[in-house]
């Protein structure tokens, strides 16, 4: 049934096959400028799903736009929520909001999330951005509308490659042994994924066969055919008895030539050239305003910064990175320091690297990029951070140094069980790495961002866990834990380019923190600053003492700048790069020595902090000693997209917020001293 009015049950519009046709060029259109404008997203898959999008809400789905949560609607859930602009346009062309509101696309307080949040937008059913669990949202939703006897039905979007999710074939399992025949998976099959071809990362065929296996109905159709994508769900619609699947041959990057059967376009927006060739390509130069859209899109981020701006503590001058003449720090991201050891030392024939298929963005890749022999010794586990979890078990006892890792949030929380009872109860010699920590990771939003793993990993016991602060000691804490620790390991870093400030001659010993003073403004930040490893360093007196742990460091370093700067506050910055097992020699001088202790994180406050906290109070040492302490993290929030330094901004985590909390501490101590 086309859009109606749930009220009366008229049709609002019926669409005809050439207008969906029309209707999916449109939003391809709109989909690259939304693209362009945020400067992030993924083109090809949204490319890809857009014929069965514009089918699906403008001429299948039983819905009402007035009404968003109409009880007899159609849900449907987004599995993959990378393709979520294609949401966003199958809702705005519906006439859930004006479409052109997608050009806010990613950016900070915009509803149009990097991945879709059904708290933030009217019309999506469920959060999503973790693949593979949508189906079984789906099965639950499906197995409801069983029990109370209810009409509507339910559709999933999924694709291919996200059918290397364990969970998914659960789900599948379900839905046939429930006969849910309320139930429509639409599997987009565009064969790529980040790491290459489907076929070659991890086979999923004969899907057709599996599916019908599990007690599944199965069409397969042309995902660009119109006509054949509507008798298809026109089909699946009056099936009984089974729950159907809809296996969609698709093209990622369909429309745009340079984008098509490219994987290097899954996770990448088009530049300005490029952008406005799609557009030419799709024969939608007179049909959009390119100019105006992409004004109002900074229009609304003038109107983001403006309002972001004025939350931030204000001081005699911008302390920000780069913002004045003197005190310029290069900046490089901290995954990079990771691949540049792997890449360094991956003639040792021990290491076995695991790819899950997000290789090149947390840089595994390196390991064997430009090395073809070592190849063979790089296995890609395709999206299946659970089994390879438990192969990277197998492998460490055998006596192989295996590596897995994958984007923090997965690498410590979708594989939580296989940690604890394969990897560590076994004691088993496996190296974690868990990228895009913080909110730093930016315009993917919260699904991406990895705010909770300190909880997790330095909860299990034997566990190492590091959060090294720079590129350059990301480096050194990944070659130390590969070869000097034996047992579990978990290391965390960041996506975004960061301050670099270690050199390989600044003080590196695992276990132990160093100790970080600011001497002076200098022309480049690094030299404003003396480390020494905290066992040497001896007490300069100071008021305050910043305990930090990853790209965190440069923050409070930041904030010693301008503590002493502006008020004449010495500070102590203690560099805790290996928080499992922590310093705690060196929080207890901290506390003795000082006044007042604050912790900084990019991270839910207290998961670094709290271990902090406990060794202030159960050390005997500490007992007579009155405390004051701060912490500043997230604060039990979950991400949200927009760029990386504005999260830093907007969560409260940057050198500024830790100045201005160390202050009014530093005051509270005053007054009472």
């Amino acid at each position: 049934m086309p859009i109606v009015d749930s009220k009366t049950g008229k049709v609002r519009k019926k669409y005809t096959i050439e207008e969906l046709k029309e209707a999916a060029k449109l939003m391809r259109g709109y989909n690259m400028i939304s693209l362009y404008a945020a400067g992030s997203g993924h083109s090809g898959g949204t490319l890809s799903i857009m014929d069965i999008t514009a089918a699906l809400y403008l001429h299948i789905i039983n819905h009402d736009p007035d009404d968003p949560f109409w009880d007899g609607r159609d849900r449907v859930i987004w599995s993959t929520g990378h393709k979520a602009p294609s949401l966003y346009l199958g809702l705005g062309m519906a006439g859930y909001f004006d479409v052109e509101e997608v050009v806010t696309l990613r950016k900070l307080y915009s509803p149009f999330q990097g991945h879709p949040h059904w708290l933030k937008l009217a019309g999506v059913e469920a959060s999503t951005g973790s693949l593979g669990q949508g189906l079984s949202i789906g099965v639950g939703i499906a197995l409801a509308a069983k029990l109370d006897n209810k009409n509507f039905r339910v559709y999933t979007i999924t694709g291919d490659g996200e059918h290397q999710e364990g969970q998914i074939w659960e789900a599948i399992m379900e839905a046939g042994h429930y006969k849910l025949d309320n139930l429509i998976n639409v599997l987009d099959k565009n064969r790529l994924q980040i790491d290459g071809w489907v076929k070659d990362v991890m086979d999923i065929d004969p899907i057709v066969e599996k599916y019908k296996s599990f007690k599944w109905n199965v069409i397969e159709i042309d995902g660009h055919n119109m006509e054949e994508i509507i008798r298809a769900y026109e089909t699946a619609k009056e099936y009984k008895g089974k729950p159907t699947v809809i296996i969609a041959h698709t093209i990622k990057g369909k429309g745009v030539d340079f984008m098509e059967n490219v994987a290097g376009w899954h996770g990448k927006a088009p530049n300005r050239e490029q952008m406005e060739s799609a557009i030419e390509q799709l024969g939608l130069r007179d049909k959009l305003d390119v100019e105006r859209l992409l004004k109002k899109a900074e229009d609304y981020q003038k109107k983001v910064t403006i309002k972001l701006e004025s939350k931030m503590p204000k001081f005699s001058k911008d302390y920000f990175w780069n913002k004045g003449d003197k005190m310029k720090v290069d900046m490089d991201p901290t995954r990079r320091g990771f691949g540049r050891c792997l890449n360094e030392h991956g003639d040792d024939e021990r290491i076995v690297c695991l790819g899950q298929d997000i290789s090149g963005s947390i840089t595994i890749s390196q390991f064997y990029e430009n090395y073809p022999e070592r190849k063979k010794r790089f296995l890609s586990m395709g999206i299946a951070e659970q089994s390879g979890t438990g192969v990277a078990a197998g492998l460490a006892k055998e006596g192989k140094l295996s590596v897995i890792g994958t984007y923090g949030t997965f690498a410590s929380a979708r594989n939580l069980d296989q940690l604890r009872t394969t990897v560590c109860y076994g004691n088993f010699n496996v190296f974690v790495a868990g990228a895009h920590g913080g909110v730093s990771v930016g315009p993917d939003g919260a699904t991406h961002q990895a705010l909770e793993e300190l909880f997790q990993m330095c909860g299990l016991p034997n566990m190492h866990v590091a959060v090294p602060c720079d590129s350059v000691e990301t480096k050194r804490m990944t070659e130390y834990l590969l070869f000097n620790i034996k047992g579990p390991k978990y290391i965390r870093f960041a996506r975004e380019a960061t301050p670099i400030v270690t050199t390989p001659d600044t003080p590196f010993v695992f276990g132990k923190a160093n100790v970080i003073r600011y001497r002076g403004e200098k022309d480049r930040f690094i030299d404003a600053f003396e480390t020494v490893l905290a066992s040497d360093y001896k007490s300069e007196n100071e008021d305050i003492a910043i305990i930090a742990c990853g790209p965190s460091v440069p923050e409070a370093m930041r904030a010693a700048y301008i503590l002493k700067e502006e008020f004449g506050i010495e500070t102590r910055v203690v560099n805790m790069h290996t928080v499992k097992p922590i310093d705690k020699e060196t929080i207890i001088k901290a506390v003795l020595e000082t006044n007042v202790i604050i912790t900084a994180e990019e991270h839910q406050v207290g998961g670094f902090g709290n271990r902090v906290a406990a060794v202030m109070t159960t050390s005997k040492e500490l007992f007579e000693k009155p405390i004051i302490m701060g912490m500043i993290g997230v604060k039990d929030r979950f991400g949200e997209s927009g760029y990386p330094w504005e999260l830093v901004k907007e969560f409260e985590v940057s050198g500024e917020h830790i100045a201005k909390l160390a202050k009014e501490l530093f005051d509270y101590y005053k007054s009472k001293h």
